[in-house]
């Protein structure tokens, strides 16, 4: 699954575990419409792990945590479950540790999903998964939002009251060893609220290099894995965007070949499509491509693949936007190679990429777009280079990019 992307559960019983090479906690609380627990017995994790419809199990430490949810025991009024991951070592952040949450159908283990969120850094709390109630169906959803304040920023912004350690009345008082900060498997106490929740804990800030803008300043320059938000105002802004494409060889007088390309993914990052020059209309129109260039001489894009997000199909939940070399010249063979994004219906000039680097391979991964729960788009400037002369060999390493 991508963020944002979700399945119908073919279970009425499933299970969700979140594996990563360091030990996780894993917390699941039950939401009403407002999004908020009713009371502190709809928080379930180690200390507390029997709820109604939902249980908490433990891996110890062999196995991943999981929480399991059997729907048909869910009690009216709760329309969604969120999982929760956050490391279990006190202090840790997400940085250099790739989860991956695996839905799981109950009675036979057998795997319904997977989802690893993508560019973590400075989280050390995330809510990964969620399990919601849609027009009587119940259906999964990928997250991957993160918090810099633990499970505990977590648990406060869905209703949950959790009381800090107080401080010691004299200084020669010795600290309870059993206080511990909100992430550690000594939970801070906590009671049922009797005054309204405490405000929401800020998000995560974005780790360095990764940080997501969106175009209210106008037209946004992304620097490589920054991303951009297809929003302005709060409102999405475009129905059609154009992708163009552009290069100019290193050495005057020599004339470059590249192939411009988009990849269409689903849900669980699995292929649906590519549009290339051999292809130059997929998903039924949505997405076409201005043909092949076979040069890269002259100014402007050289090549331009025109999306029509108001048309994609629901299915299709992540673009990834190519460059290969079929002819087998290297990218340090090219220059001013970029990526753009255009508004379809006025022309103007939305977002950049200049590639400001170049290796000696045949195919680099530009950028991508990735349909956001919300319904919203995000554009990520990739810049990654690849070894294939062809679409065909980038479909894989799209995918693991998404």
């Amino acid at each position: 699954m991508t963020p944002g992307s979700n399945i119908p559960l073919s279970a009425a019983r499933v299970t969700v575990d979140v594996a990563a090479p360091v030990r996780l906690d894993v917390s699941g609380l039950l939401l009403t419409a407002d999004g908020k627990v009713r009371s502190d017995d709809d928080f379930i994790f180690y200390n507390q792990p029997n709820g109604p419809g939902v249980t908490y199990r433990s891996g110890g430490g062999t196995s991943p945590d999981a929480i399991i949810v059997d729907t048909s025991a869910v009690p009216a009024g709760i329309e969604k479950i969120v999982v929760t991951a956050s490391p279990d070592a006190a202090g840790q952040t997400f940085q250099g540790i790739e989860p991956t949450a695996t839905i799981r159908d109950a009675n036979d283990n057998s795997v319904l999903a997977t989802f690893t969120p993508p560019q973590l850094g400075t989280e050390t709390a995330l809510v990964i998964v969620e399990v919601y109630l849609r027009n009587g169906a119940w259906k999964a959803r990928a997250v991957g939002q993160g918090y810099a304040n633990g499970l505990a920023g977590i648990a406060t912004d869905f209703g949950v009251t959790v009381e800090e350690p107080a401080p010691a009345a004299t200084p020669v008082a010795p600290p309870q060893p059993t206080a511990a900060p909100p992430v550690t498997p000594q939970a801070p106490p906590m009671t049922t609220p009797a005054a309204p929740p405490a405000p929401p804990a800020p998000p995560a800030p974005p780790a360095p290099g990764t940080g997501k803008i969106n175009l209210d300043k106008g037209r946004v320059s992304l620097q490589k894995n920054q991303t951009v938000s297809l929003m302005k105002g709060g409102q999405p802004l475009l129905s059609q965007v154009k992708m163009g494409l552009g290069w100019e060889p290193a050495y005057r007088g020599k004339d470059i070949d590249l192939d411009a390309s988009v990849i269409a993914y689903g849900p669980q990052r699995n292929h649906i499509d590519s549009c290339y020059f051999g292809k130059l209309q997929i998903v039924q129109g949505a997405i076409r491509h201005s043909g092949d260039n076979l040069t890269g001489e002259g100014g402007g894009d050289d090549e331009v693949i025109t999306v029509d997000l108001g048309r994609l199909p629901q299915d299709v939940t992540g673009l990834v936007f190519t460059v290969n070399s079929f002819s087998g010249q290297k990218f340090t063979e090219v220059a001013k190679a970029y990526c753009r994004l255009i508004d379809g219906l006025t022309g103007e000039e939305l977002v950049r990429f200049d590639l400001t680097s170049a290796e000696p391979q045949t195919g680099v991964l530009m950028a991508k777009l990735i349909r956001q729960f919300t319904g919203e788009w995000e554009m990520t400037a990739m810049g990654d280079f690849v070894k294939s002369r062809t679409v065909r060999g980038m479909v894989k390493p799209a995918a693991q990019a998404l």
